[in-house]
């Protein structure tokens, strides 16, 4: 047998904060000596704080679900699985939460009620960070599909509860999570329904509410678990007048929605729209099938730009056989000012300075980015070292767990 990381995704997400990493202003594995900071709001004119996360690389697996509070405090899952090559049925990964408390110099292992995963099942469970020692699990396993998870106190004591929604809410409070579910009886774990709803998970009890108030959009509304920098809620659909791309934003905690449509290069509805908030500019990075061009996982057909917070946008880039490289786009494009654009593929990582005209290669390596309430968060494929940015600009990074790793 062999300790390793075996990891699989799930078929519907809570509104997770996925895993991200792999930057280098501060050496792999150093942790800050002054703990996490703070990322409130800086004065005006003042660039925002570099979050400070210390590293913890002793801890036991892998890290497969990582996320942070405004505050600097975090909660990630970690997976520590013995795999038998010869008879996998054997084998099994045993679960763990770990938790960094605000101004605390490491990561420290806490309760955790995730089972022990037997056999070839992988590990599926799904992380939300609600604030400050607030955080809900998605147990998502075969027995407990909808079982979820919540703890007030930094993961000291959980409190069983499910996903299906409990009633409605006007809007999205401070440190909520924004997701998308079937109603009635196609139940939450639904993958289509007649018509599916916003639902707010909540920081003070960690269910699930309906939205009163949602985007006049069609399909199946896709939104961003997180608001942007500005606090805006973005939500990606269909125009239900052209059953084109459409996007829908709120700046008032979803209390009303403006939906505009975007200048796609074709009639069919974009898989999903992934948008980026500049300190001078909005991004919307549209994935779907790109004719011409070798078929991927995560093909970006079309990059707009909006000048006017979300209004018009204007159709800057076009994917096709004659457009190069970026062809794919692993979660969200890390958004700058002054026309700075970060495109993460899955064969390199490549770069603008012109709102995304052009483009050129800037590292062969590749990672997956989300953003969170600290900012942009980063990871290579193998996890392990973490990048961290407030702006797309500046980066620090952090290791957590892979003990045996070996420096990986």
């Amino acid at each position: 047998m062999r300790w390793c990381a075996r990891v699989i995704g799930t078929v519907v997400t809570l509104a997770t904060l996925l895993l991200a990493g792999g930057c280098t202003d501060q050496g792999p594995g150093r942790p800050s000596p002054a703990g996490p900071r703070s990322s409130a709001s800086p004065a005006p004119g003042a660039p925002a704080p570099l979050p400070r996360i210390p590293s913890s690389p002793g801890l036991p697996g892998r890290a497969y679900d990582l996320g942070f509070a405004a505050d600097g405090s975090g909660f990630a899952l970690l997976a520590q699985c013995v795999e038998d090559e010869a008879t996998p049925e054997n084998g099994f990964c045993r679960q763990h939460v770990a938790v960094l408390d605000r101004g605390a110099p490491r990561w420290a292992l806490r309760t955790s009620p995730l089972p022990e995963v037997h056999g070839t099942v992988g590990v599926s469970a799904e992380l939300v960070v609600l604030g400050r020692d607030r955080a809900l699990i998605r147990e998502a396993s075969e027995r407990h599909p909808s079982r979820t998870w919540f703890t007030a106190d930094g993961g000291r004591s959980w409190k069983a509860g499910d996903l299906r929604a409990a009633g409605t809410v006007g809007a999205i409070p401070e440190g909520a999570a924004l997701s998308v579910q079937c109603p009635g009886p196609a139940g939450p774990l639904a993958q289509e329904c007649d018509r599916s709803r916003l639902v707010v998970v909540s920081p003070r009890d960690g269910r699930a509410r309906f939205l009163t108030r949602e985007p006049r959009l069609g399909g199946y509304p896709v939104p961003a678990a997180r608001p942007e920098p500005d606090g805006s809620w973005w939500v990606s659909g269909v125009d239900p007048g052209s059953g084109r791309t459409a996007v829908a934003v709120s700046r008032d905690a979803g209390r009303t929605w403006t939906v505009s449509r975007l200048p796609g290069p074709s009639a069919d509805a974009a898989w999903r729209v992934a948008v980026s908030v500049a300190p001078d500019a909005v991004y919307a990075a549209e994935t779907g099938e790109v004719r011409g061009v070798e078929q991927t996982k995560n093909p970006l057909r079309a990059l707009h730009r909006s000048l006017d917070g979300g209004r018009t946008w204007t159709r800057v880039w076009t994917g096709g056989p004659a457009s190069g490289e970026p062809r794919t786009l692993v979660g969200v494009a890390v958004a700058g000012p002054g026309g700075r654009l970060v495109v993460h593929g899955e064969r390199a990582t490549y770069a603008t300075t012109d709102g995304g005209r052009t483009f050129r290669e800037t590292d062969p390596g590749t990672h997956h980015v989300t953003r969170g309430r600290l900012g942009y968060l980063r990871s290579a494929g193998s996890g392990c070292v973490y990048g961290i940015s407030p702006d797309g600009v500046r980066w620090t990074t952090f290791r957590l767990a892979c003990a045996d790793a070996a420096g990986r």
